[in-house]
């Protein structure tokens, strides 16, 4: 019988600076150790670095995310791949929690690049095999990839987390019909209802939100607001404005990336109905900037669920964004 387990001979698990704590857990998770990744800068500020493990003949994994400073980190990670793949590894897999460049899935405006299939193809030029990562912007983001990539779901975490809650009179609430299959998907896990807006966006920190009637919030007083991502905040802002004026009494916000940039948490949680604001560990928020309504959940069983299953190459469908298994 073939062993149901990873065998630490045959792997090397790195983590870039962005996120150790994440990279550890994920490791943990496996029972697997998180090899040394020394990173240093030349006096040119020119990056410097050294994996501390043989990679020969070994599939590697390297665990980094993509937020602030972006550009720092992804540079990293490219170097961390091409390393793999010019020492000999037999797999390169990138594990990219969040995907900031997501957000550049299209062609709006003239002269502009589309910046998630440009980091896409550098990622396989540096030598990624594989990549894996979480709640990608859109869908054809997955498109932008050559190599096999995984676009895991968050749900099972935000299921695992709300299942044993008061849910009466809550129904979810997705501020874009572009994600609303996926908040589809969270609300029949959680058996409550669910609706979605048109947003349309005006610029970075503004948006428009439409086509929410008070006759679609008959019978609830709370709102459980899903979305993939909160940057400034703007979209969730505006659409809890929304709400209030629908006689919804209580907000639950929710997040897969909790980036809140720009003091976006405070101003969020400034406002009394929003409760509680959840998100997970894609983007690491320090102890010191955590206020009492946010709740930070792991995704790393998640990841390491993922990577078990790929290695002993099984199917991981249940696990995507699109799956319909639960877990």
């Amino acid at each position: 019988m073939a062993s149901e387990t990873i065998d630490p001979g045959e792997v090397r698990f790195f983590s870039g600076s962005s996120h150790p704590r994440l990279a550890a857990d994920i490791a943990s998770y496996l029972g697997m150790p998180l090899e040394k990744t020394h990173i240093s800068r030349f006096s040119n500020d020119n990056l410097y670095i050294q994996l501390g493990a043989s990679v020969r003949s070994r599939k590697v994994f390297i665990v980094q995310s993509l937020f602030a400073p972006v550009n720092d980190h992804l540079v990293e990670l490219l170097m961390m791949l091409d390393i793999a793949r010019s020492a000999g590894a037999i797999e390169v897999h990138a594990i990219i929690p969040y995907f900031s460049f997501a957000r550049s899935d299209k062609k709006d405006a003239p002269r502009i690049s589309i910046t998630a299939r440009l980091v896409a193809d550098l990622l396989q030029t540096a030598g990624a095999t594989h990549v894996m990562t979480m709640m990608l912007h859109s869908p054809q983001v997955h498109g932008f990839f050559s190599v096999p990539t995984d676009p895991l779901s968050s749900r099972p975490v935000f299921g695992h987390y709300y299942q044993h809650r008061d849910l009466s009179g809550t129904i979810v609430v997705s501020p874009d019909m572009g994600h609303a299959k996926s908040a589809a998907r969270f609300a029949r896990d959680l058996n409550i209802p669910v609706i979605a807006g048109n947003k349309e966006r005006i610029s970075d920190s503004q948006v428009i939100i439409t086509g929410l009637v008070k006759e679609q919030l008959r019978g609830c007083k709370r709102a459980l607001l899903y979305d993939d991502e909160i940057a400034n905040g703007g979209s969730i802002l505006e659409l809890t404005k929304i709400l209030l004026g629908l006689d919804i009494e209580e907000i639950w916000v929710t997040c897969t990336h909790g980036v809140f940039a720009k003091g976006a948490i405070d101003r969020l949680a400034a406002v009394p109905q929003i409760t509680e604001i959840v998100t997970t560990d894609t983007v690491y928020i320090p102890e010191e900037k955590r206020h009492p309504k946010l709740r930070v959940l792991s995704v790393a069983p998640i990841f390491g669920e993922a990577i078990k299953t790929n290695y002993l190459k099984q199917s991981i469908g249940g696990l995507f964004v699109f799956g319909d298994e639960k877990s």
